[in-house]
């Protein structure tokens, strides 16, 4: 098992990047929201084509009412820790996983 880089715990020889960190503006729907803020949701599905998510990459979570369609205003900031996808497999993302989209693994900044 190799080891983790000493300045980035988090961070693994398969998903790091050479390009600077980005912050993804994204919609959340209020319910996802909260449970993202409370710190019981730690994960968030996106469409890979959308963005070059990067482990190391923060979301700005801007909650977002879809029956009004507008922006509440509030706003949260998670980080990006690791990725599930069809290029980051885990055992099931074949049988389960569309190739259109990811798991992103998330914590609050």
């Amino acid at each position: 098992m190799e080891a983790l880089s000493a300045s980035n715990p988090t961070s693994s020889p398969r998903v790091e990047s050479a390009r600077p960190r980005m912050e993804h503006k994204v919609k959340s729907w209020p319910s996802f929201f909260e449970a993202t803020r409370a710190g019981v949701k730690t994960h968030d599905v996106r469409r890979v084509a959308e963005r070059d998510y990067q482990v190391g990459d923060t979301l700005r979570l801007q909650e977002f009412d879809p029956e009004k369609q507008q922006y509440t205003g509030r706003e949260l900031c998670v980080r990006i820790t690791y990725i599930t996808s069809a290029n980051l497999p885990c055992a099931l993302s074949e049988a389960c996983l569309h190739p259109d989209y990811c798991i992103l693994s998330i914590t609050k900044c």
